[in-house]
């Protein structure tokens, strides 16, 4: 798949702007660039060091097109590891196209989605998950989501990959040299460190399995239902969170129809709320509609908020009635963590929040928290915040530990541990050698598809299909 052609494409975002960065990378790139540059200092820039920077202007014959910052990157010690020019030009879209017209009539062609790392992979500077942690690293946008693709574009995950590999391949090759001396009847692979071998890979796939819960909820955004009757102050919590008018606040029931949903970062990790329909018995068709999404969104959250006005909680009548309706998700929903969020607090006295809180003791055991707060006057906002960080895991986060997010990792994770399990079994069965070689063979095939040395020509469209233009 590697392509020796040169390619140009904008790295920056499109649309104007203060400046813009154009990306050449090919062998012929310098070549190229020095065709249509002009340099302040007369100097023949294919005889310039690599890692330099060079003021002139883009012209196009005697035409001057702009003044540039051009800089240098000699192969292998760029980017792609091909040589590769970067132009910093003014900001104006008619610059930037009258300059990337240029470069393709001088022999450049449009770069693909995702070229440029494509490239870098096909050449040995990134490794396939090294490279996948470039998209996410751009689509970061809270500190969780950051730590998180920079630790993977460093190679924390490669490197632990990579070293359970290497093991597993040493291993692989003793056992394929018993099968060349079968009728010798000799082990080269020594059994009992081999199973000890089997036991830390198990260990630290397990480790990586079970943190693509926390890393899936961190890279997509923690989604939160807010839910409970309608006119209980749903969409003014919502605007008290985001500190935003973002929801339609109204004295009317039933204002809000559908679902609203806003992003919030809190302590680094993205939370995003959903404000749903009332849940009531209700005869509007509309409504009605709204009213089934609120219990769709509800599969889809990660925990349930299920805010209470805490003046009509006075009457039993009503705090039965909310009863009934909290046991209806939890039973629906038992293993996700519902916080009853008393709001209006400001409207009843602490005795009378404290019968409140006898009322629904019941409940203890089933739910995850009983908060009061006044959304109106912002009041318990902070608690509610913290208590929601409460629910993300960020152990691992806070002690660098990998975390996998993307769900093609996942899935070979989960493949590599199946085939391990089987080695380890064939091995306390005391299998044949020839039989147990094709289940390590299998899991170092899923390691390999993590790290790229096993690729193909669709998974690699696949991936880099996803990645913006110029990057």
């Amino acid at each position: 798949m590697i392509s020796q052609d040169s390619i140009v494409a904008l790295a920056t975002p499109s649309g104007a702007g203060a400046i813009s960065v154009l990306r050449i990378s090919g062998s012929d790139a310098i070549t190229i660039a020095a065709s249509v540059f002009k340099p302040r200092k007369s100097k023949d820039l294919s005889k310039q060091k690599s890692h330099t920077i060079h003021l002139g202007h883009i012209v196009d014959g005697e035409k001057i097109i702009d003044e540039v910052l051009l800089s240098v990157f000699h192969g292998p010690n760029s980017y792609t590891g091909e040589n590769t020019i970067e132009i910093s030009c003014h900001g104006s879209t008619y610059i930037q196209q009258q300059i990337i017209q240029l470069l393709l009539r001088k022999g450049c062609r449009l770069a693909t989605a995702g070229e440029f790392t494509l490239r870098a992979f096909l050449n040995g500077k990134l490794d396939l998950s090294q490279a996948e942690a470039v998209a996410d690293l751009i689509s970061s946008d809270n500190e969780a989501s950051h730590r998180i693709a920079m630790q993977q574009m460093r190679g924390g995950f490669s490197n632990e990959i990579a070293q359970l590999r290497s093991e597993l391949l040493n291993f692989a090759s003793l056992i394929e040299l018993e099968l060349d001396f079968a009728e010798e009847d000799v082990e080269f692979a020594d059994r009992t460190q081999f199973a000890s071998l089997l036991e830390k890979i198990e260990k630290v796939l397990k480790r990586l399995i079970d943190s693509f819960a926390v890393g899936n909820v961190i890279k997509n955004g923690i989604p939160v239902a807010i839910v409970g009757e309608p006119n209980v102050g749903k969409s003014t919590l919502l605007n008290a969170l985001l500190n935003e008018e973002r929801a339609i606040v109204s004295d009317i029931a039933g204002t809000t129809r559908d679902t609203i949903e806003d992003e919030l970062v809190i302590g680094g990790i993205g939370f995003r709320f959903i404000d749903t329909a009332g849940i009531r018995d209700t005869t509007d068709v509309v409504e009605g509609i709204g009213i089934r999404k609120t219990f769709e969104k509800i599969a889809q959250a990660q925990v349930v908020m299920y805010l209470v006005d805490g003046f009509q909680l006075t009457l039993e009548s009503k705090l039965q009635e909310m009863r009934i309706e909290i046991e209806k998700i939890i039973n629906q929903f038992p293993l996700k963590p519902v916080v009853i969020v008393v709001n209006k607090s400001d409207k009843i006295s602490v005795d009378q929040q404290n019968e409140i809180s006898i009322a629904l003791s019941n409940l203890t055991g089933k739910i995850a928290a009983l908060m009061f707060m006044s959304a109106k006057e912002g009041a318990g906002v902070d608690d509610l915040t913290s208590k929601l960080l409460s629910f993300v895991n960020t152990g691992a986060l806070r002690n660098d530990e990998t975390i996998v997010t993307n769900s093609r990792h996942y899935d070979s994770l989960l493949k590599a541990l199946d085939e391990i399990q089987k080695v380890k079994y064939g091995l306390q069965s005391n299998i044949s050698a020839d039989l147990m070689a094709i289940d390590i063979k299998e899991a170092l095939y899923h390691f390999g598809l993590i790290t790229g040395h096993v690729t193909n020509d669709e998974l690699l469209g696949n991936i880099f299909a996803n990645f913006c233009i110029g990057k």
